[in-house]
């Protein structure tokens, strides 16, 4: 995508057009950066966030497997599958909250989606081929003109 913004500045020349397409650019490289850095603050709580309720469900575990070993190795197997069950789903949460979170921390930042960036792209495909029509009409203006003077 960049490279194309820029065989468009290129071929814009020193134009108006040019330094806007340069300068968007710029800004959403910053705003990309933000965002990682954003993302990295956000999944470091995260981390430490399940850090603290493993720490919890194992000292829950340690606590009922010591109650009854030998007595109910039936019920500890099934708490064991119902934690690993539990696990597996907090996994998946966290990762959809971690995914909002970042979808979130990226939209606040105003950092533009992909979709966005496609129909910018579009946009000033449209815009370079609108200022090649009006060149070479300009230019062919210019050739015609210069023909009625020879005559």
């Amino acid at each position: 995508m960049v490279k194309k913004l820029k065989a468009i500045a290129e071929g814009a020349g020193g134009s108006p057009l040019a330094a806007t397409v340069r300068e968007s650019a710029q800004q959403i490289w910053h705003a990309g950066l933000g965002a990682f850095a954003k993302t990295q603050e956000e999944g470091a709580k995260v981390f430490e966030a399940l850090v603290k309720e493993g720490r919890t469900l194992e000292a829950r575990t340690r606590k009922f497997a010591r109650r009854g070993m030998g007595t109910v190795a039936g019920p500890v197997g099934q708490a064991a599958s119902r934690a690993s069950a539990k696990a597996t789903a907090t996994w998946d949460k966290l990762e959809q909250v971690f995914e909002d979170r970042v979808a979130r921390a990226l939209n606040r930042l105003g950092v533009p989606t992909n979709r966005d960036i496609q129909n910018l792209s579009k946009r000033v495909e449209a815009l370079t081929a609108s200022v090649r029509r009006l060149d070479g009409a300009r230019a062919k203006g210019a050739r015609k003109a210069a023909q009625r003077v020879k005559k």
